[in-house]
């Protein structure tokens, strides 16, 4: 059983790998196999085709995804909307640093228009959509947040979110920041903290007021 999950693993790493370098129309199954160091007939075993093998990768990074989200969602009955939203975004630039190889395959593919990415996007984004959405609703309510349009806002906590993982080369090559370094995902935190406090809340001595009372 062990010998199976890691030949599994092994054709996990080389798919992504692979992807991510040459694109998945440009990689055969056959230089997955070599990569992997495994038979051709392996990946048929685990995953039945190529395609298999890019839906098994797609759908296992939003099931961890929104299952990190679901756990940062269930704290907001204990915090403010602010601190619930920091928490949120502080879950997700975590599990994308984890899974920083599988995001970047991720994030590309989900630009395309395909059944098994409309099938992502009512499964999974859908989820992610509800949770931000009800955290800014509930935050502009109690008078925490500003006036804000929540879709226009999801559209720029995403673009931040993703960018570092989507295109990591442009980082490191024309920013000389590296994404893989744990003190990107401490201080690009930090930075995004900031972008709640100054963009989405209102201002900071009524929102710390705000909290004071609310806690």
């Amino acid at each position: 059983m062990a010998v199976q999950s890691k030949t599994k693993e092994k054709i996990i790493d080389a798919a992504v790998s692979l992807f991510n370098v040459k694109g998945f129309d440009g990689t055969s199954v056959r230089e997955i196999a070599g990569k992997a160091k495994v038979n051709v007939a392996n990946i048929s075993y685990y995953f039945h085709s190529k395609e298999g093998l890019l839906e098994s990768l797609v759908i296992s990074y939003f099931e961890g995804y929104i299952a990190v989200l679901e756990q940062a969602f269930q704290e907001m009955k204990k915090l403010s909307s602010t601190e619930s939203m920091i928490v949120m975004i502080r879950a997700i630039l975590h599990y994308q640093h984890e899974n920083r190889h599988i995001a970047r395959l991720v994030y590309r593919e989900i630009s395309l228009d395909t059944i098994l990415i409309r099938e992502v996007m009512t499964t999974y984004l859908t989820k992610e959509k509800y949770y931000l959405k009800t955290i800014l609703e509930r935050g502009m309510k109690e008078k925490e947040f500003r006036k804000l349009h929540v879709s226009f806002t999801i559209i720029e906590l995403k673009g931040m979110l993703s960018m570092p993982y989507l295109h990591p080369q442009y980082l490191s090559e024309v920013l000389h920041i590296l994404p893989h370094e744990p003190y990107f995902v401490q201080q690009y935190a930090i930075e995004l903290e900031q972008w709640v406090h100054t963009t989405v809340c209102l201002p900071y001595e009524r929102t710390n007021k705000l909290r004071v009372q609310l806690s």
